[in-house]
């Protein structure tokens, strides 16, 4: 395995039907981090949710890409966070404008009414989203309540964030094809428990490598190729081309009267694109030819 440390690697346990992800986000997740001035508490919220969708991404099996979003009545309006099938992450948060945010970094206080959907988009085909209330006080027990109500999959997920970087780790119980119900019973009961014994603090600092050994050195489970994690933003001139084209000729020209420029900015990653009057009056020419 690779000693990099933005990370997704997979796991197997021998002769059954369970399965793991491990991931680490470093140099991936300061852009999502730095992008807005976010509150300390809401950072760290962040960044389990990008751990989140990246483990939670393993489980795509075509291009695409996995979104969970959470939206509520409190202090924090909006979190979004995406992850391709090839592990290319991006998110952000948005806050309710004069709403002071709780230090507390408990859902039920920073969402308030909180409502989490998960949605696969492939890149052929319809698009797939599943709700859940989010009634726990933390990411990882609301995707447990997602996966007991929604795909009725037995799953764990451990989180931590902090100091510009996060982790997570996943395991869960496919259909049974591998080995009996007893067996599968079995690793599952003895993986929970030694993944319980581990603490955030190992979880965030220590490479997978040593995780993933301390854990599971008794019956080492099979690892395929890791995949390095980065930072992906799907925004481009020509996306932006597009959003103005939609506003129409009119729209366009009244920027052009009023502004002379449009500068629009990508709330992911921060870059500006500006169109001035000749870019916008040659899409004024396009939409009318």
């Amino acid at each position: 395995m690779s000693q990099q440390t933005d990370i997704r690697q997979r796991f197997l346990f021998p002769n059954s039907d369970i399965r793991g992800e491990i991931v680490r986000l470093d140099t991936s997740l300061a852009p999502i981090l730095n992008a807005r001035a976010y509150p300390m508490a809401l950072e760290g919220l962040l960044g389990e949710a990008m751990a989140a969708v990246t483990l939670l991404s393993g489980s795509l099996k075509f291009k695409g890409r996995l979104g969970l979003q959470a939206q509520g009545q409190g202090a924090l309006k909006m979190l979004l966070a995406e992850c391709t099938d090839d592990s290319k992450i991006r998110g952000l948060m948005q806050l309710k404008e004069g709403e002071p945010v709780p230090n507390s970094a408990a859902l039920s206080e920073l969402l308030s009414q909180g409502v989490m959907a998960i949605t696969i988009k492939p890149e052929q085909g319809r698009d797939y989203q599943g709700l859940v209330p989010m009634e726990s006080d933390s990411f990882a027990a609301c995707l447990e309540d997602y996966f007991r109500q929604s795909e009725q999959l037995p799953t764990r997920l451990w989180l931590a964030s902090g100091n510009g970087q996060a982790a997570g780790l996943l395991l869960q119980a496919l259909p049974q094809q591998v080995a009996d119900k007893e067996a599968n019973d079995a690793t599952w009961q003895n993986a929970v428990a030694l993944t319980e014994t581990l603490s955030m603090e190992e979880l965030l600092g220590l490479p997978v490598e040593t995780v993933l050994h301390r854990l599971f050195h008794e019956t080492p489970p099979e690892l395929p190729p890791a995949q390095a994690v980065e930072f992906g933003c799907t925004c481009s001139r020509d996306r932006v081309a597009q959003a103005l084209a939609s506003l129409g000729t009119e729209e366009l020209q009244a920027i052009i009267d009023e502004q002379g420029e449009a500068r629009v900015q990508c709330d992911f990653c921060g870059d500006t694109q500006l169109f001035d009057k000749v870019d916008l009056g040659s899409l004024i020419s396009t939409l009318k030819n």
